[in-house]
């Protein structure tokens, strides 16, 4: 399907996404997409979210319960908020993203950020075959970055398998709501607010109308703490964030 430009945007224009496949190249283009939004990558989720995702991410470190000694691990790091979030709790920390640019940015912030962040690492690798040892983390996160691989269930369970017996895993996710009002509505601004943002700051609308074309493919919270469940994880908890428009999973590894 494709659309005309003078149309106002609806479902089938982001099914036309530049950046989502569904298949094999789903990994190819998300790392296009990043690689092109990096260095606006954190004000436009300023803009996106009114500032929210910053206490979001600071509700993910809390809910890690860190502590000095822990080891942590940040799948698809992004910049950094996270990992360097735990950083400052005392914790050892290894952010891996396939995003060398994000890489970069990350690093950058890290060496800002003074000798307390000394002991943690940003490295590149693949979240569906993470290249550590089995049982090496306290601690397991990802912060928007489970619904970008070609196989979140594949992400997932490499998350558990790096983890302690007693690992926490947190994932900090967009959601769905159930509430199908509140739904429509958010739905809505993900379509017409976030390609604009895209628009004004990447030159590309495509690079964040890609959000709602991603989320449209992902179960979303409720599956994602059924998957945890089934995979044995223990203490599984759903956290509903602005209505389950975000969503914190919580899991313990037995």
């Amino acid at each position: 399907m494709t659309c005309d430009k003078m149309e106002p945007p609806h479902v089938g224009c982001y099914m036309m996404n530049t950046y989502y496949d569904p298949g094999a190249q789903r990994a190819t283009k998300v790392n296009e997409l990043f690689t092109r939004i990096a260095g606006r990558y954190d004000l436009i989720n300023d803009l996106q979210s009114f500032g929210l995702h910053r206490h979001w991410k600071k509700r993910v470190v809390r809910e890690a319960r860190p502590a000095t000694g822990d080891k942590a691990l940040d799948v698809c790091c992004g910049t950094g908020d996270i990992a360097l979030g735990l950083a400052r709790k005392g914790v050892e920390v290894t952010g891996v993203d396939f995003s060398e640019r994000m890489l970069e940015i990350a690093r950058e912030r890290q060496g800002k950020g003074g000798a307390h962040l000394a002991r943690m690492q940003f490295v590149s690798g693949d979240a569906q075959n993470l290249p550590f040892p089995d049982s090496a983390f306290d601690i397991v996160t990802i912060g928007y970055g489970l619904r970008n691989l070609t196989s979140w269930e594949t992400g997932l369970r490499g998350m558990q398998r790096v983890a302690k017996p007693g690992g926490r895993l947190v994932i900090l996710e967009f959601g769905k709501p159930e509430n199908g009002v509140w739904r429509q509505i958010y739905e809505t601004y993900l379509k017409l607010f976030s390609p604009a943002l895209g628009l004004v700051f990447c030159g590309d609308s495509a690079a964040y109308s890609y959000i709602l074309e991603s989320l449209k493919h992902y179960p979303a919270q409720r599956a994602v703490g059924e998957k945890m469940r089934e995979l044995g994880l223990q203490n599984v908890r759903v956290i509903d964030l602005l209505g389950g428009a975000m969503s914190i999973n919580y899991g313990e590894k037995p």
